[in-house]
């Protein structure tokens, strides 16, 4: 059976293995497929960092402990796995889908599995990441277990299927390490003749609900999901994952002219953000209305599905989800950005000459120039029948850079990353550990004296922007954000509550309730979206104080972690460039136009930490 890229593509029944020397292999491949399975249960919410699964088996071929990353920041699959199994994990097998591999100095998945006392580790892949590739399968084997990667150490048919399910679910994870845009899929229903609206233009429905719920689920799973002009003017679409919180992607418009209408869904960004990409220069005007009202609108000098995916490849996408109509599907697919078709069939004909297809002009003239998919599934969705598969195949673990090792021998004087600028962005760079949402917890104290802890320091940050504010839902609000279970979560909460703050003027009395039951009414609202968290007044001193802010925690961070403190040192003479492109205030910006403060920030504290200044202020030394 094939894999497919999908949150329902595994499907094992209860795994009870025996040990059988005949039956190694079959063993390992089970438990590395089951590893795989609950790595997928996080898709969405990780990104843009790995999906990890851990399976520990007792000798006798049992399940002692499973865990799965849910986003990057909490625990790690590994030690969710560990306290499951406790003492039965004393001389087990651990089964990963990847090699563990996080921030510069994370060592908790390895720490785990040899303080548990796991005897040996199958690995299904190692780290795509070049920089952190082959690094724990070291460090484990230099603790005396047995560490066996699959296709290296362990070969056979059994095996490379169960290596191919390990590089399925961790597939735009690969491609980005191999290539300079995200990975694609095409999404589309149409009926059995192959159209995907009437001659009309009219297409809802075409597909059964259950299908349409599978939809919700594949877009619950992208970083973003993008559609032409011609999908908002006949459609006006919403672009929600509707799965009842948690992962909301984010929303694209590719449209060169800008002929859309003022008023759309896709507008609204309280809750999801949009994104519209145009041709520079295109209706100047609207491009302002449009960021009136919240919307982003990025310029190309040439817009084509190309160089639009090169870009959000450079704002750290990892998935992108294409809901098109056909013009700009078979764009996509001639400039080779698509990589997976999912084609939902109806078992309905409604013919039309005119009547839309789900691919335009390819410019083919003979069958034998179609494009094949590969690895192709078949499943029936209620009535529907969903057909999925490849268009390229997902690229192998090629190094694009050469090792450390290699770039030694070549010249012993040039060290890897070795830059008079050095960028920082996501865990994924070797300086990654630089940016505030590395999963490094920090004790600060809070505003009764006591200290608290915060996972990390965009947890900090994003909290303080309500600190002080005297307000019921204010104070929820960084109680929320203190217990967000990653950094992302966290940042999506703070940016979302400030989008819109009006004041909260309610007068109790006329309530005829006590201000504690108030709060629990208030809390309830929110829960069941009757109010919006976001109405809730940031304190005003904001922008005074937001880089102390950042500051503090972030000396805070450096001074209690040595090997941070260490590779901070170790970037004396180098300029820190915090890489996001969209940033302009904490970041560099696409083409250096950002303010750069998070990387000024860092040097400052670097200054400070070699006794170069004896400045201990946050914002002295910011004119760099």
């Amino acid at each position: 059976m094939a894999f497919s890229l999908g949150i329902n593509s595994f499907r094992f029944s209860p795994i009870i293995c025996y040990a059988n020397p005949n039956h190694f292999h079959s063993n390992d491949a089970a438990f590395i497929k089951r590893a795989a399975e609950l790595a997928d249960k996080s898709a969405g919410f990780t990104s843009p960092h790995p999906n990890f699964g851990c399976v520990i088996a007792t000798p006798s071929g049992n399940v002692a402990g499973e865990g799965y990353l849910y986003a990057q920041g909490t625990k790690p699959a590994e030690i969710q796995a560990v306290e499951v199994a406790a003492g039965s994990s004393k001389g087990a097998t651990a089964y990963l889908n990847m090699e563990p591999g996080d921030c510069h100095g994370d060592h908790t998945a390895v720490s785990a599995l040899v303080e548990a006392g796991i005897a040996r580790v199958v690995v299904g892949i190692r780290h795509p990441l070049r920089h952190l590739q082959g690094n724990a399968v070291r460090a484990l084997r230099s603790q005396g277990i047995q560490v066996d990667v699959l296709g290296e150490d362990l070969q056979s048919k059994i095996v490379e299927d169960a290596r191919k399910s390990c590089l399925l679910v961790n597939a735009p994870l690969i491609h980005r390490a191999t290539s300079r845009v995200p990975f694609s899929i095409l999404k589309y229903a149409m009926t059995l003749d192959g159209k995907i609206a009437a001659s009309t233009g009219h297409a809802a429905w075409i597909s059964s609900r259950k299908s349409r719920n599978r939809v919700f689920e594949l877009r619950g799973r992208s970083d973003a999901i993008i559609v032409g002009g011609n999908t908002v003017r006949r459609d006006n679409p919403r672009l929600t994952a509707r799965h009842g919180g948690g992962h909301m992607p984010m929303r694209i418009v590719m449209s060169q002219t800008l002929d859309l209408p003022e008023e759309a869904i896709l507008w609204d960004v309280s809750d999801v953000s949009t994104i519209v990409v145009t041709q520079r220069g295109a209706r100047r005007s609207f491009q302002k209305l449009l960021a009136s009202k919240g919307v982003e609108v990025v310029e190309f000098d040439v817009l084509n599905p190309r160089e639009v995916m090169e870009y959000f490849h450079d704002r750290g996408y990892l998935s992108i989800l294409w809901e098109c109509g056909g013009t700009l599907a078979a764009s996509a697919i001639s400039a080779g950005v698509i990589h997976k078709v999912f084609a939902f069939v109806a078992p309905k004909i409604i013919g039309g000459k005119s009547a839309p297809t789900p691919v335009g002009e390819l410019g083919m003239v003979e069958m034998s120039q179609a494009l094949d998919l590969i690895d192709v599934c078949y499943e029936q969705v209620g009535p529907d029948m969903l057909i999925s598969g490849f268009l390229q195949p997902i690229p192998e673990l090629t190094p694009v850079i050469p090792s450390e090792d290699e770039t030694f021998a070549i010249d012993p004087t040039v060290t890897p990353y070795e830059s008079s600028i050095i960028f920082f962005y996501k865990t994924w760079d070797p300086y990654g550990a630089f940016s505030n949402f590395s999963p490094h917890p920090i004790q600060m104290f809070d505003s009764n004296g006591d200290y608290a802890t915060w996972s990390s320091v965009e947890h900090y940050y994003q909290a303080h922007k309500f600190l002080g504010v005297n307000d019921p839902v204010a104070k929820d609000c960084i109680e929320k954000i203190k217990s967000a279970k990653s950094p992302e979560e966290a940042a999506r909460m703070g940016r979302s509550m400030q989008r819109q703050c009006p004041n909260l003027d309610m007068d109790l009395g006329l309530l005829g309730t006590s201000i504690a039951h108030f709060e629990s009414l208030i809390l309830l609202a929110i829960c069941w979206k009757l109010i919006s968290p976001c109405d809730v007044q940031v304190r005003s001193d904001w922008d005074n104080v937001k880089i102390d802010v950042m500051y503090k925690a972030l000396k805070r961070k450096f001074s209690i972690y040595p090997h941070l403190n260490s590779m901070l040192l170790s970037t004396a003479g180098s300029v820190l460039v915090e890489a996001s492109p969209h940033d302009l205030f904490w970041g560099g910006g696409r083409e250096g136009e950002g303010l750069n403060y998070l990387g000024r920030l860092l040097m400052q504290l670097r200054s400070e930490f070699l006794g170069e200044s004896s400045s201990s202020s946050g914002t002295t030394c910011l004119a760099l």
